[in-house]
């Protein structure tokens, strides 16, 4: 672990209420059980609500149903960076309360919204539950073992198989049988439980960096972010060429640049661009954003596919329900616990992540690939799921311990924020570039339902593959020998090591 020194210099004694255990306890185990917990409810989210929008859209006769996957990943990319910096000056397990905390009151508001307007402000709230990703591995590392750290976080991202695998068969089960807004109330129940689990188990880290809040960079930033999602969003609605889809373009592009210039500019700004100067950082931002992307493109497509009634013809579909669905998602679920656990072993006995990451993202690409080829056979596509979940979890788990390797403890939470943006940005716009080319290929359109061609469903497909294979290349190009980055290189400078609370 790196060194903490005052301002003055002097080096901090470490109180002994801050010192961490040298093995596994329970309240270790009930701790990292709890985060568990949390980061599977994080992963079940994009399944249930992929699952449910068929349901939601038809109750509110929308066409728009990417939003709610986009809105819940535009907040998660807004307020990662600026809980990422809010983490390391406070306290990481406080801001992971709160992060919790709000995304149970957008649980709420989804679960009773009277209309989609009310539902998407809901379902954006919720996306506080992204920056849980990396407030938990970064509280992981300050707080627990040393020599548990690699597998505590591989566990963590990727889960135990507590809730992957039979999370399909109750999303099935509450749809079905409960509307889909049982799946909301699910949520705000598991949040208000799990919140308290990790309040009574977790203790608070001692880091902290002394610095201040770019309230600015927030604003520039997220309404950057925002107004080219929305242009993405509605070009293929509004048109590439009318005045609202290039406003919103070309605004977000000028607010952007302002933030740029923001950043560059201020003395302690909301990201640190400077970090991505580091290539060990920005090849895995850049990564985990081509895995993240491309995740979110399976799991959107996936039940898309099997969920189409045979009888249209189209070449692909299966006509299962919500919970006849569950047969495809549980060993997706459990390989990606597999390929996860994979990496935490390895990377426990000395095997760098950058090589897990590649060959991560070779798997999904190869299970994007044959489920592009062959998807009218059910025992194959059950199997071509399986191989992308081994490449996902191996993913997931990688990109975390890359960070460790990279960056020393007091700048964890702020620049893995950073790489939470990109784990944001990119499942938010490849999923409408996905959409772009479905929507150029219908098929049918039946009872308020698209159903598209068998073309469209395969090129939708090789776009996931070919955003795999852009991650494994990022991945190819990280330094073999990844050497940490010094807190000198920030900003910020001056950290402290306090009393945990």
């Amino acid at each position: 672990m790196a060194s903490h020194v005052h301002s003055d210099g002097s080096s901090p004694s470490l109180p002994e209420s801050t010192s961490i255990p040298e093995r596994w306890t329970p309240r270790l185990v009930f701790s990292l059980a709890s985060i568990v917990l949390l980061l599977e409810m994080l992963a079940v989210s994009y399944m249930m609500i992929s699952t449910a929008l068929p349901a939601i859209s038809v109750h509110y006769q929308t066409t728009q149903g990417a939003w709610l996957l986009t809105s819940f990943l535009l907040l998660g990319a807004v307020a990662s960076p600026l809980l990422g910096k809010l983490a390391d000056m406070y306290g990481k397990r406080k801001v992971l309360l709160f992060a919790v905390a709000g995304a149970a009151v957008g649980s709420f508001i989804s679960a009773i919204a009277p209309s989609y307007a009310v539902l998407i402000l809901g379902r954006s709230l919720t996306g506080l539950l992204v920056p849980c990703l990396f407030l938990s591995y970064s509280l992981i590392r300050d707080v627990f073992p040393p020599k548990t750290v690699a597998l505590a976080v591989s566990i963590a991202t990727s889960g135990m198989g507590l809730i992957a695998i039979p999370a399909p068969f109750l999303t099935g089960w509450l749809i079905d049988n409960h509307g889909f807004r049982s799946i909301f109330w699910f949520f705000v129940i598991g949040l208000v439980l799990l919140g308290g689990m990790i309040f009574a188990s977790t203790a608070e880290s001692a880091v902290r960096l002394r610095s201040s809040l770019d309230l600015i960079g927030a604003v520039l930033l997220g309404s950057g972010i925002a107004g080219i999602l929305i242009g993405v969003s509605f070009g293929p609605t509004w048109g590439w060429k009318n005045g609202s889809t290039l406003a919103y373009l070309i605004g977000g592009v000028a607010l952007l640049a302002a933030w740029v210039a923001s950043a560059r500019a201020i003395r302690e700004p909301l990201i640190d661009l400077r970090y991505f100067g580091k290539r060990s950082v920005m090849l895995t931002a850049v990564g985990a954003g081509f895995c993240y992307g491309a995740s979110g493109v399976f799991t959107i497509l996936l039940p898309m596919m099997v969920m189409t009634p045979a009888v249209l013809g189209l070449g692909y579909g299966f006509g299962v329900t919500a919970e006849g669905f569950a047969i495809f998602q549980a060993p997706l679920g459990g390989m990606v616990v597999v390929g996860g656990l994979i990496v935490g072993f390895l990377v426990g006995r000395n095997i760098r992540p950058r090589l897990l990451m590649i060959i991560g993202m070779i798997l999904m690409a190869v299970g994007f690939t044959l489920t592009a080829t062959i998807h009218d056979n059910k025992p194959l596509l059950i199997i071509f799921a399986g191989i992308f979940g081994v490449g996902m979890g191996m993913g997931y788990a990688s990109i975390p311990n890359l960070l460790i390797e990279a960056v020393p403890p007091q700048l964890q939470a702020t620049t893995a924020s950073m790489v939470a943006v990109f784990q944001s940005i990119f499942p938010a716009v490849l999923p409408v570039i996905a959409f772009t080319v479905l929507n150029s290929h219908i098929a049918m359109a039946m009872e308020g339902a698209v159903f598209y061609t068998d073309e469209g469903m395969r090129i939708a497909f090789l776009i996931g593959a070919a955003a795999a294979v852009l991650g494994a290349i990022a991945a190819v190009f990280l330094p073999r020998n990844i050497v940490q980055i010094g807190a000198e290189d920030g900003a910020a400078q001056e950290t402290s090591l306090l009393p945990a609370h």
